[in-house]
C-alpha cells in the first residue's frame, strides 16, 4: 500500500515539475564563399568608445585547470611538432608554420595568437552592444579553429587591426582561406561588415569558386 502511494506521489511530483531541458547546440551551416560573403550584414562602422580592455584575454582556457591560458592553448593546438609544456605551461620546442606569411617557426615566444577578427573590428562590427561576458568569449574562443591563429609576430603586427579592404595576407596563394575564415568567424559572431570591406571580400571570393565556409553561429 506504501509503495503505491510513493509510487502516486512520484508521478505526481514528474507531472507538477517543469523538466528543464538544456538548449540544443546551433548547427553548423555550410556556404559558398560568394554566398557567404553575401550573408554579411551590412552596417556603418564605429569605433567609438572603443578599449581593448573591454575584451577580456587570454583567460584560463578550455582547461581552467592545466595552468595553460588560451594563448598557450592555441599554441598547442596549432603546433606541427608539439612542444614540450613544462611547470607553469612553460612551452619549449615544437614547430609551427605560420600561413600568413609561409614562415616556419621553431620558437613559441617568435608567434603572436591574431584574432582572426580584431577585437577593434569586433567593435566596430557590433561587438559595442555586447555583454562583458560576450567580448570575453569572443576574445578567446576555441571553438572554432579558425578564430585564433598562430602567426608570426611580424605578420600579425603588419595586420593590426585591418579588415580586407586593406590588408590580405602576403602570401597570395592563402587569400581564399583567410577570406573564408574571416567571413566564417563574422557569420558565427553574428558582426556585419562594412561596404568596403564587403566590396573587398566579393573580389576575392570571385576568384575562390571552389571555396566553402563553414561556421556554427554563437547564440
Amino acid at each position: 500500500m506504501l509503495t503505491n502511494v510513493l509510487r502516486g506521489l512520484s508521478a505526481a511530483l514528474l507531472v507538477a515539475l517543469p523538466l528543464t531541458v538544456p538548449a540544443p547546440a546551433q548547427a553548423a551551416e555550410t556556404l559558398s564563399l560568394t554566398d557567404a560573403v553575401a550573408a554579411l550584414p551590412i552596417a556603418a562602422e564605429s569605433r567609438e568608445g572603443y578599449d581593448r580592455d573591454a575584451f577580456r584575454h587570454w583567460n584560463t582556457g578550455a582547461d581552467p585547470t592545466d595552468g595553460c591560458n588560451t594563448r598557450a592553448e592555441t599554441l598547442i593546438a596549432e603546433a606541427v611538432e608539439p612542444p614540450t609544456v613544462g611547470p607553469k605551461c612553460r612551452l619549449t620546442g615544437g614547430r609551427w608554420w605560420s600561413y600568413y606569411d609561409q614562415v616556419w617557426v621553431t620558437s613559441a615566444s617568435g608567434l603572436d595568437i591574431d584574432h582572426m577578427g580584431p577585437l577593434a573590428e569586433a567593435w566596430d562590427s557590433g561587438a559595442s552592444t555586447w555583454s562583458a561576458q560576450r567580448r570575453e568569449a569572443y576574445a578567446n574562443d576555441l571553438g572554432a579553429e579558425a578564430s585564433l591563429v598562430a602567426v608570426t609576430a611580424r605578420s600579425n603586427r603588419s595586420k593590426s587591426d585591418q579588415d580586407p579592404a586593406t590588408w590580405l595576407p602576403p602570401a597570395a596563394e592563402v587569400h581564399c582561406r583567410y577570406v573564408a575564415e574571416w567571413v566564417g568567424t563574422k557569420l558565427r559572431w553574428s558582426l556585419s561588415a562594412d561596404e568596403a570591406e564587403a566590396a573587398a571580400l566579393h573580389v576575392v571570393a570571385a576568384d575562390c569558386p571552389g571555396t566553402t565556409v563553414t561556421y556554427e553561429p554563437v547564440p
